[in-house]
């Protein structure tokens, strides 16, 4: 396992498009961030007034952005080998095709935890410098900020996982990242236009990271923040499942 492991992480950080793509994710997220904390002020529909304004979420909003390049790199960690034929070698040099995808797995989900937490401190840190300047507080210090700040970092993790598994299920580049962007962005915009759409924004991933982020007015929310992760837990579960049997069952 730990060959299997060293492998994919040399694959990983030798290829041009995923070894930048956690530090695009980064410096996205941050610009994102940047933006937003210095434009927000009070008397707006996100922040009707400083004390009521949810400055944790605000600071946290470019990771919407953000987790674009590691979702990709995440699908293009499958559909590139089986794109250029590297899938062959690589199932000949470890043939148990679940030590393969686990490794993967492992792999973007380190790849993905690092990005966060760099992002997140980053936009906390932002947060700091902008946000008392457009007369809002900063946001606090406290078990509730770490909470969702931490939350943040899992989001990221496991939507990675999502499209993994999607990557290994489709085993086609264009169709996952199309799937996984839809099921990121395109979704809650069809579910409000849909009759009784309503509870499939709510159980969107968009609609759960954005729970996993919120510190004020909860019972406004869709879901709560536990729901939001219980959401997010069963998306990543599905699709890893499902990508697995298809790599597992199906030849190259």
């Amino acid at each position: 396992m730990r060959r299997a492991l060293r492998a994919e992480w040399t694959k990983w950080r030798t290829v041009p498009s995923t070894a930048l793509a956690p530090w695009l994710a980064v410096a996205l997220t941050l610009a994102a961030s940047a933006v937003v904390a210095a434009t927000a002020e009070p008397g707006t529909t996100v922040c009707p007034t400083a004390e009521t304004c949810d400055t944790v979420r605000l600071t946290l909003s470019g990771v919407q952005l953000g987790q674009v390049p590691v979702v990709v790199a995440a699908a293009l960690t499958v559909t590139g080998e089986y794109g250029t034929g590297l899938i062959g070698p690589t199932l000949t040099a470890v043939p148990r095709r679940l030590r393969v995808l686990t490794t993967k797995a492992v792999t973007v989900t380190a790849v993905a935890l690092a990005a966060g937490l760099l992002s997140v401190a980053g936009c906390l840190i932002i947060a700091r410098a902008l946000l008392p300047g457009s007369g809002l507080p900063v946001p606090p210090a406290d078990a509730t900020t770490w909470r969702a700040a931490l939350a943040t970092v899992l989001y990221l993790a496991l939507i990675t996982l999502v499209s993994l598994g999607i990557g290994a299920l489709l085993r086609n580049i264009a169709a996952a990242v199309t799937t996984v962007l839809g099921l990121l962005f395109l979704l809650p915009i069809l579910a409000r236009l849909l009759p009784n759409g309503h509870l499939l924004e709510k159980y969107a991933p968009t609609t759960a990271g954005l729970a996993l982020q919120t510190t004020k007015n909860l019972e406004a929310q869709l879901i709560s923040p536990s729901t939001g992760l219980t959401v997010l837990t069963a998306y990543a579960a599905a699709a890893t499942t499902l990508g697995a049997l298809r790599f597992h069952t199906h030849d190259p």
